[in-house]
């Protein structure tokens, strides 16, 4: 049989091939090679990155682990820093100042995204390494008045830790008071001195600015403002609870172009609603908080009494318009507090002051008086409820007469009769009411 001839294969031509050329780099080779940034020269990628937004650099940090190493490069150079960090926190009325919130929450973004590789502790040294080199951004290092960099700082502050647990955000706050001393600062003014009084005057005022600024007032909602000002008032005693409430939230006076804080107008004279109103937004914080382990209904109550005595016992009107700012359940709370301790009498003199202050300050009547009727029916026996009306009555006759006794030298006849009316209206009034409430 006849056998037939053999095929010829030929071999292909490597170069008409193009795939067997990519296949002859090795897994090692491509490794070593540098990618595209690497390859230009630093100037022009700094350059590149110049003309890209806050959160357009913020989204590179993204892209991979080198790729986020270049930022944090970037945003280190000084003339990074001078640019975006540095700006007029001093002119208050300038246009620009508006979109200078929006840029610092924009830097935010950028600082949370390029050092979040990092433990908490290494991410905000780096942060405040980058910041300290701007005195409005640090307690007491800028004088000058209006500033606003505290507020800017804030913005910053509050978006890095948008998003982080309880535990990283008492961290937060344990890094702040390590790098300002402000638990130090704190203790100088609430625990030592007579409140309101001297240098440490000064030192309260900057101590409210940069805990406002920084932390409380620009917290995104009510439970966040809650955390910082239990941060703030869980390592004192009471007293000093009290002392640093006020300082935080309390009443201030504008003199020229100076603010100070309002000590001794508490004592003195009566102070309209929206001075007080602060106050009692902080007290209703601490008030509609849960019950937590340190920190319950009752210390709310002894940080209130105590906060209407400094620096020393409060004029009657304000501590009743502080009452009817924070709405009647507090109110009704305080007052039922005082009357299972048998503080009576000074429950109807403070309702009195309710009272006049709901006609100063146009509020219905009708809360005031189901106000009185709550306290009644709390009451467990006739003889107390008899006792609570007797002394209501009697309290409208003795302020009255105290109005009454400043105008005694110029027609003592009148005085003496419009005292005699109004003793017996009270004992009129008493039977009535007692009566009806029966």
């Amino acid at each position: 049989m006849a056998r037939g001839r053999a095929r010829r294969y030929s071999r292909p031509n490597p170069s008409s091939c193009v795939y067997r050329q990519l296949a002859v780099r090795t897994r090692s080779q491509m490794k070593d090679s540098r990618n595209f940034f690497q390859k230009l020269p630093l100037e022009v990628f700094h350059l590149i990155l110049d003309n890209l937004s806050v959160l357009e650099v913020s989204a590179l940090c993204l892209a991979s682990k080198q790729m986020n190493g270049y930022v944090v490069d970037y945003i280190s150079t000084l003339a990074w820093k001078s640019k975006m960090m540095h700006q007029n926190f001093h002119n208050t009325y300038c246009p620009e100042q508006e979109c200078f919130g929006k840029h610092f929450r924009n830097l935010g973004v950028l600082f949370k995204r390029c050092t979040m590789l990092l433990p908490t502790k290494e991410r905000l040294k780096c942060i405040l390494h980058k910041f300290s080199q701007v005195p409005c951004f640090l307690q007491e290092t800028c004088s000058a008045p209006n500033c606003i960099g505290l507020s800017r700082y804030g913005v910053f502050l509050q978006t890095i830790i948008a998003g982080w647990d309880e535990f990283e955000c008492q961290r937060v706050f344990h890094f702040l008071c390590e790098v300002t001393n402000l638990l130090h600062k704190i203790e100088a003014v609430v625990t030592t001195g007579k409140p309101g009084m001297g240098l440490k005057l000064t030192l309260s005022q900057n101590i409210r600015y940069f805990c406002r600024k920084v932390l409380l007032d620009l917290s995104p909602n009510q439970s966040d403002c809650q955390f910082w000002l239990l941060q703030l008032l869980k390592p004192w005693p009471l007293v000093s609870q009290a002392h640093l409430l006020l300082i935080l939230y309390g009443p201030q006076l504008t003199e020229g172009k100076v603010t100070v804080l309002h000590w001794q107008d508490l004592v003195e004279r009566e102070l309209p609603q929206d001075a007080l109103w602060n106050l009692a937004r902080a007290i209703l914080l601490l008030f509609n908080k849960p019950e937590l382990k340190d920190w319950t209904l009752q210390t709310t109550l002894a940080v209130f009494e105590e906060i209407i005595v400094i620096p020393r016992p409060w004029h009657l009107e304000n501590i009743a318009r502080l009452l009817v700012v924070c709405g009647n359940k507090l109110c009704y709370t305080v007052l039922a507090s005082r009357a299972q301790s048998g503080l009576i009498r000074d429950i109807a003199k403070v309702i009195v002051y309710i009272i006049l202050v709901c006609e100063k300050d146009g509020y219905e009547m009708n809360w005031v008086v189901h106000l009185v009727q709550q306290l009644h029916v709390g009451f467990s026996s006739e003889v107390q409820k008899f006792t609570f009306i007797r002394h209501l009555e009697h309290m409208f006759s003795d302020i009255i007469a105290e109005f009454l006794y400043m105008y005694e030298d110029e027609n003592r006849d009148v005085f003496t009769s419009t005292c005699l009316l109004l003793d017996a209206n009270a004992r009129f009034h008493t039977k009535f009411l007692h009566l009806l409430l029966k």
